[in-house]
């Protein structure tokens, strides 16, 4: 009954052209502890708090979510959109294993009956790495499955069916590893980039990192930072094959890195998350991006389409672009792609705290941005995703010094509040909010030789800054 009623409240443009109060966002000075609220013309319709939220996936009927939780997960029930509700949440995963828990979750896939919880994201987060499987058939009452182990961190992962597919960067290694999860998890197939053009082992390991994976139709789009975006064949797990690539060869990267001319942190580059529309013909690519010292023009990165229906042969259409900043470096106030989806002609996008957007894709060459929300200081969107197509979707925030981390549900319509992009005088120009992190060197210390790894290997701050602390 709620779900029904939900559903008939979301219903026409009501919700869309009325003010937003249900869950009005708390704003003021960063700090003062006395925050004032507000009203906005387009907003989110509902907030919960999810401590430690980053990567967030939607069930099919837009009912659920599930939340990685940095040190587990969540489960949000979200029929009533105004009023979404943490179900279950499971922390401290597989803790009573002699080197657990599981930590460092940035990701969750989700498919059919099944959650894929995979961790840590980087090294040195946590001793215990691996894919938990897990029964969600009752998603208020999750129940372990299964655990594959894994001797590499895994900072994302795609789930197809009953066969995950997961990134595997460890040591000098970077690669895409295929594991059956339908019952006792067994690898069944690996691809890498060295293996098919040893090229690329003139390019150092970090640049060429598989950052993350989608997979549709038996093809997988993977991110591979530096190294471009390549789509395989999967029809044979045990044996994908290259369809395409996007991106610099070999030695333009390897000659870029070595004069300076590309970095660690700066474009050009970084295929950091890519994704397909439903027919496969619509490919975007997301570069996560940073200005630097030496690349002032470097960050931040935006969104790339391309035409593949002729997957061979990509064809560059357009490139949407991050939203302004003062200050594009990683220090600064962070507003480059992340995580993002397609659904019936729209793409729904995250942009830390360059908020979250809707664009009309239905003409690749001309996207038309139709919906934009940001609160700079104390919203850090990690992701955005379809909940009920025409009615709602929702996104991730991490935690900022004034908000804590939360899943957002927002109309799926029309509209723009943006505090902190020039309609707030004060907070058109923010210092940096996020949460402190630790140095680079005092987390790479935390892993086991990491410190002296990276200086014997000749590692700059950049580098260490992205094996710590890239999302």
């Amino acid at each position: 009954m709620r779900r029904r009623e939900a559903l008939s409240l979301l219903a026409g443009s009501a919700l869309l052209s009325r003010p937003v109060v249900g869950h009005p966002t708390p704003v003021g000075t960063p700090g003062d502890g006395t925050p004032r609220t507000r009203e906005d013309t387009y907003g989110p319709v509902g907030r919960v708090e999810v401590d430690g939220a980053t990567e967030t996936v939607v069930t099919p009927d837009g009912a659920t979510a599930f939340v990685a939780a940095t040190d587990g997960y969540a489960v949000v029930d979200l029929s009533s959109p105004s009023d979404p509700t943490v179900v279950a949440e499971r922390r401290d995963l597989l803790a009573d294993r002699e080197n657990g828990p599981l930590g460092g979750i940035y990701d969750v896939k989700h498919a059919g009956d099944t959650l894929l919880v995979v961790g840590p994201a980087n090294p040195g987060q946590s001793e215990l790495a691996g894919a938990l499987v897990v029964d969600v058939s009752n998603p208020e009452k999750p129940r372990q499955r299964a655990f594959y182990e894994t001797d590499y961190p895994i900072h994302n992962a795609y789930l197809d069916g009953d066969t995950a597919y997961l990134t595997a960067n460890g040591g000098e290694r970077r690669r895409l590893a295929i594991v059956d999860v339908a019952d006792e998890p067994t690898k069944i197939g690996e691809w890498e980039l060295t293996e098919y053009d040893d090229a690329w082992t003139d390019v150092p390991p970090f640049p060429r990192v598989i950052h993350d994976v989608y997979v549709q139709d038996d093809v997988a789009y993977l991110a591979h930072w530096d190294a471009g975006t390549w789509l395989l064949d999967v029809s044979d797990t045990a044996a994908p094959a290259v369809i395409s690539h996007i991106g610099r060869d070999a030695e333009t990267v390897a000659d870029e890195f070595e004069s300076g001319a590309d970095s660690y942190d700066a474009l050009p580059g970084n295929a950091h998350y890519a994704a397909v529309d439903e027919a496969g013909d619509l490919l975007a690519v997301g570069s996560e991006a940073w200005a630097t010292e030496e690349l002032p023009e470097g960050g931040p990165g935006g969104i790339d389409l391309y035409d593949i229906s002729t997957p061979t042969e990509p064809q560059s259409l357009a490139t949407i672009d991050p939203p302004p900043t003062p200050d594009a470096t990683h220090d600064g106030s962070w507003t480059t792609a992340h995580n993002f989806e397609f659904r019936d002609g729209i793409l729904y996008s995250s942009w830390y705290r360059g908020g979250v957007k809707r664009h009309d894709v239905s003409d690749p060459v001309e996207p038309t941005e139709l919906t934009w929300w940001a609160d700079r200081p104390h919203a850090e969107f990690w992701t955005a995703r379809v909940g009920v197509p025409g009615s709602t979707f929702v996104a991730s925030s991490r935690a900022t010094v004034d908000s804590p981390a939360a899943l957002y549900v927002f109309p799926d319509g029309d509209g723009e509040t943006t505090w902190g992009f020039g309609n707030d005088p004060d907070l058109a120009t923010p210092s940096p909010t996020s949460a402190e992190t630790p140095t680079p060197t005092e987390t790479a210390a935390e892993g086991p030789g990491f410190g002296p790894l990276a200086a014997l290997a000749g590692v700059g701050v950049g580098a260490l800054a992205w094996l710590c602390e890239r999302p």
